[in-house]
């Protein structure tokens, strides 16, 4: 619900920006400043807030497991999340860190694991 709420805020501050540069035919600076608000907005959301707001206020965020894999677990480590998965074809267990922005991600494998029976 957050992420709704916070996308809605940028998203009318930005249209007000427009709006009132518009009303005094100023159209390419009410165009540039929302451009710049949308941008400055989603940077702000990529970069650190999507997490915070998944973790802490219910936020919402959609993670893919890689074709081939089977999800095991997740779990947060302070605001990054931990994703376990299992490989079957090469019998290991990955675990892949989503830090903010995707920026410092870490992968740890563990080879010859084997949580799951073969189906």
């Amino acid at each position: 619900m957050i992420t709704y709420l916070y996308w809605t805020a940028v998203i009318l501050v930005a249209a007000a920006l427009f709006a009132i540069c518009a009303k005094n035919d100023k159209w390419k600076i009410g165009t540039i400043l929302a451009l710049v608000v949308l941008l400055i907005g989603w940077g702000a959301y990529y970069f650190r807030l999507q997490q915070i707001f998944v973790k802490r206020y219910g936020g919402v965020m959609t993670i893919t497991v890689p074709a081939g894999q089977y999800h095991i677990g997740a779990t947060w480590k302070d605001d990054n999340l931990w994703i376990e998965n299992y490989d079957p074809d090469a019998n290991s267990c990955i675990f892949t860190e989503y830090s903010k922005g995707n920026l410092l991600q870490g992968k740890v494998t563990i080879k010859n694991c084997k949580p799951i029976p073969k189906i």
